[in-house]
């Protein structure tokens, strides 16, 4: 059967982008070779933040006492996991129900390029099925990035998917890496009583965020017992003994670290291998598919999305760049009536799910003044947030950028109690071209997190009513 449109991966730009090729009339198959949902619904976004909602219940019944409650409890590593499992089989089952109601075709296997507009699926008992299609979407995903002095062994040296499903909790874990996946999952083990040591390669932690944000990140992940190493590198592993031996050189000279396991937190490789794109000649650079801005390779037909192509390995990135696609498809074949705007990139709002959590969009305040801009920047503590006071998380702050000359909306940065559930308003209102004046000019429910980021803005603009 020849389809409109064959999507190789269901991952959560894969899915999306067959959702909506279907809706618009494009007759879709999507190729899978494992679970539906790819590394996100699976292994990624959601059972991490299943695993670090049981760190979150835990550590409110270790502090019950300061509102008034009389508990106590004792993690069971075990179940968390199998919980955390069980949310991620059902958000699965979810696309596959969404792939049944939109009509969409789903091969089990592993898709490969062998012609123009044809696609090898091999299945898992070794047989080949020739799929064809006009149009492909590349959407392989990405995998736990391998450093030469960091070989993954799946047992003492891991990477994300080990880390989620460890057959016991280790007394203690060295995390190489702090950027959202070595934070969240050094967080999760220290909340349960495990020994963490984050080990990275910069300056400073969360390396993409705003300078405050990650001093006050690393504050706090000490606070709750958190060792924290900075401008150190792990040179070499002895995997030897009964659990790892990490030799890392610091600003100082050498360290030794010993723990049960090394988590190899360092990124996102993405997946090309294997998938034909040799046959059919596709560009790629630095182990990315070239793409222009609708995703088109340079080979008519074929397109990628996702962590297979340069950008934010983020799964509402990936999401975005395939509805993306497929409209400029759908535009081209007369299935849709104007063609879609690219993705602005500077706009992506940036979530970390640790404690506290950090969410971001836009410039940091080095990036403005770096671009050129005369900024106005205004901070605001949650300590003196009412709906902070009263939740009992105090930590943390957000900080916002605008442009002094006509008061554009740079970026804001926030690190505290539930942020990530209020970034969207920036997104919207540098999407809109929002000035200071017309966010302060709309009311702010009470109490709040998120009228924070007004007061912020008025911090900012001198105009501060709660500082």
């Amino acid at each position: 059967m020849a389809y409109d449109v064959i999507v190789v991966g269901s991952g959560p730009g894969g899915y999306v982008a067959a959702i909506r090729a279907s809706q618009l009339g494009l007759k879709t198959a999507i190729i899978e070779k494992e679970s539906l949902g790819g590394i996100c619904l699976n292994w990624g976004c959601i059972p991490t933040k299943a695993l670090l909602k049981s760190a979150q219940v835990f550590n409110d019944i270790q502090h019950a006492q300061e509102y008034g409650i009389e508990a106590s409890g004792t993690p069971n590593f075990e179940a968390i996991v199998k919980r955390s499992r069980g949310v991620a089989d059902k958000m699965s089952k979810g696309v596959q129900f969404l792939m049944k109601k939109n009509k969409i075709d789903v091969i089990m296997g592993f898709g490969t390029l062998k012609a123009k507009g044809q696609v090898e699926v091999k299945g898992a008992d070794g047989k080949t099925t020739l799929v064809e299609g006009k149009y492909i979407i590349l959407a392989t995903g990405g995998r736990s990035r391998e450093l030469p002095a960091l070989k993954q062994d799946g047992k003492k040296i891991i990477g994300y998917r080990e880390a989620m499903v460890l057959p016991q909790q280790p007394k203690s874990i060295i995390v190489v890496g702090s950027g959202a996946i070595g934070v969240e999952f050094g967080y999760f083990y220290n909340s349960l009583g495990t020994k963490v040591t984050i080990v990275e390669f910069l300056p400073r932690i969360v390396p993409v965020e705003d300078e405050d944000i990650s001093k006050e990140l690393e504050k706090n992940l000490k606070k709750q017992g958190i060792t924290v190493m900075t401008s150190a590198e792990v040179t070499s592993v002895d995997t030897s003994g009964n659990g790892v031996k990490a030799k890392v050189k610091t600003a100082t000279g050498e360290a030794i670290l010993e723990a049960d396991v090394l988590l190899s937190a360092v990124g996102v490789a993405a997946n090309i291998e294997g998938i034909g794109l040799e046959t059919l000649g596709v560009k790629t650079d630095k182990g990315k598919i070239v793409v222009d801005k609708y995703y088109k390779t340079n080979v008519e037909g074929v397109y990628a999305i996702g962590d297979c192509v340069p950008g934010q390995a983020l799964a509402h990135v990936a999401s975005k760049e395939g509805i993306i696609c497929v409209e400029n498809i759908a535009f081209g074949e007369k299935k849709y009536n104007h063609q879609p705007e690219a993705l602005d990139y500077g706009n992506v709002p940036g979530c970390t799910y640790c404690y506290p959590e950090v969410a971001s969009v836009g410039f940091t305040e080095k990036q403005a003044k770096d671009a050129g801009y005369e900024v106005k920047v205004g901070k605001f503590p949650l300590s003196a947030s009412g709906k902070a006071s009263a939740a009992g998380h105090t930590e943390g702050f957000v900080k916002v950028i605008f442009d002094a000359k006509y008061g554009e909306w740079l970026g804001t940065h926030m690190i505290g109690y539930n942020v990530t559930e209020i970034i969207v308003e920036t997104v919207v209102g540098r999407k809109l071209e929002t000035t200071y004046h017309e966010v302060l000019n709309s009311i702010h429910p009470h109490p709040t997190i998120s009228e924070s980021v007004k007061d912020a803005i008025e911090v900012a603009y001198g105009e501060a009513i709660h500082l």
